[in-house]
């Protein structure tokens, strides 16, 4: 009796290389002759991002950009003053092996840091950052999809699968003037900014990808008002539109979009009157874009025959999908300082998480989600002196999705805090952080797919018995297909038999297994 097996290619993900990187930062800085000697140290942080990369066979390079800031208080003690310095590092990672159409995700942040006075005109800065590193490769797995003779019977189940990949990725260098209003100070130094693209809209018109959305930017520049040194908040929006080509891109594909802010330079530059009332800001954007069209196939997840002996091969498989993503927020407070610690003027008051973890709840349809956030601050203590402090404040929140996430592989991206405060008439210092967050659930079940079957014909099974019939009491949940294969007959003529409905049994009860010769 011919044997027959028909397969089919499924394109599975797999995990190529994942680990950490770590970069020492170090900077000996002599400040220019036009800066005003170091009086005090405030605040230096450390911004770092991956400006480009690349995978050449089994190896990973990428372009590590750091933005050192130090913010220190000049001659008269309040002028707040600050210094930028970039250093760029080019790493390579050995991946062990080549990864075929890989897809890479490089998360970078700032570890530590420590920063000194040497002298009234030196500074010196020591610290570290690190890049997590994850490198997905695609592999081609043979399964079997249907078999013929040999009385073989087969179990089978969908798959769902990335049947074609798309993916593009474009740098755009964008720039825009900001014209401070009549009742904004003229800027003279800016001493905090940070950038974010928020929600990207996409349109697909056949073979491109239009993405849109918008550039926040938050800002703290230094003035003078009323004769003394100060600070003033700002808040602006920058629109921006491009297209991707992506040939082959039409409606039946799934797009994911992201839009990431890799520099942002903002800088005071002077009007028709000579006052620094226009803000230049040129902020570099990344947009990167995944599509995948899907395919289903149903797959053999077990076999036997009812007659020969068989072998049967089998293979765990991760069919390639998109993520689901949800657009979540949470809110969080804190108590800053009470009494004497809270500042006399504050101009600013921002949050920034940290050393962020996740894991699906135990319900199976929620997301925990616990972290650090750092709430920060620009004030005036009540000597008239600039000061920056930082408070960590854990956290822990349960973010109810509704779906079925069980055996996702679930992170969380947070940006863009609103951040208010509030002191109250007992003297504490309040503040509340609106947080937005993009969690991705990416699926990573597993199934076990048969990839090859042997049959054995030159000899028959042995039965214990002449019988065509044979009792059996079955258990609740049970499944039809494990009892048919125990006693090598037909899961359907099971069915049939004892008018099952299911392929599971609702309840424990006697069956009649009719015996295949």
């Amino acid at each position: 009796m011919e044997f027959r097996l028909n397969r089919e290619a499924v394109p599975a993900e797999e995990v190529i290389y994942s680990g950490v990187q770590e970069q020492g930062i170090e900077l000996d800085y002599i400040l220019p002759d036009y800066y005003p000697d170091i009086v005090r140290l405030v605040r230096c942080d450390v911004i770092p991002v991956v400006s480009d990369w690349s995978v050449s066979g089994d190896r990973l390079t990428y372009e590590l950009r750091c933005e050192i800031r130090l913010l220190y208080c000049g001659e008269d003690g309040s002028e707040l003053r600050c210094v930028t310095q970039k250093q760029d590092y080019s790493k390579t990672v050995e991946l062990g092996r080549s990864a075929d159409s890989p897809e890479v995700t490089l998360a970078a942040k700032s570890d530590h840091i420590n920063f000194r006075a040497v002298n009234k005109r030196r500074l010196d800065v020591r610290g570290a950052v690190s890049v997590r590193i994850g490198v997905k490769g695609e592999r081609s797995q043979e399964v079997v999809s249907d078999a013929f003779g040999m009385n073989i019977q087969l179990k089978k189940s969908p798959v769902r699968f990335a049947a074609n990949n798309l993916s593009a990725e474009k740098t755009v260098q964008l720039s825009e003037e900001i014209t401070l209003t009549a009742a904004q100070p003229a800027a003279e130094d800016i001493v905090y900014r940070t950038c974010s693209a928020g929600e990207c809209e996409k349109k697909i018109v056949s073979g491109k990808l239009l993405a849109k959305g918008e550039i926040k930017a938050d800002i703290l520049y230094s003035c003078s008002s009323g004769g003394s040194s100060s600070l003033e908040p700002m808040s602006f929006t920058l629109p921006y539109s491009q297209i991707l080509d992506m040939e082959g891109l039409d409606d039946t594909y799934e797009c994911i979009v992201r839009a990431e802010v890799i520099s942002c330079e903002i800088t005071p530059a002077a009007d028709k009157d000579g006052e620094n009332r226009i803000l230049r800001c040129e902020p570099e954007l990344r947009i990167t874009c995944r599509a995948v069209k899907t395919a289903d196939i149903m797959t053999a997840v077990d076999a036997y025959s009812t007659v020969y002996p068989c072998e049967v091969e089998y293979s765990e498989i991760q069919a390639q999908q998109l993520p689901a993503v949800y657009a979540e927020s949470f809110r969080h407070s804190a108590k800053l300082a009470e009494g004497d610690a809270v500042p006399a003027e504050i101009y600013a008051l921002w949050c920034t998480p940290k050393n962020i973890n996740t894991r699906v709840g135990e319900d199976g349809r929620s997301v925990m989600i616990t972290g650090m956030l750092t709430y920060s601050m620009a004030a005036k203590d009540s000597s008239g002196m600039m000061v920056m402090p930082d408070r960590d404040e854990a956290f822990e929140e349960q973010i109810d999705i509704g779906d079925d996430l069980t055996g996702a592989e679930v992170t969380a991206e947070l940006a863009g805090a609103n951040v208010s405060y509030n002191i109250s008439p007992e003297g504490v210092l309040t503040a509340k952080a609106d947080i937005p967050l993009k969690i991705s659930a990416g699926s990573s079940a597993t199934i076990r797919a048969v990839t090859a079957i042997t049959v054995d014909d030159s000899v028959k099974k042995q039965r214990d018995g002449d019988y065509a019939i044979k009792l059996y009491f079955g258990v609740e949940n049970e499944d039809v297909w494990d009892i048919a294969k125990r006693y090598s007959t037909d899961a359907s003529a099971i069915m049939e038999e004892n008018d099952l409905t299911g392929e599971k049994l609702e309840n424990g009860r006697m069956l009649l297994i009719p015996i295949k010769e």
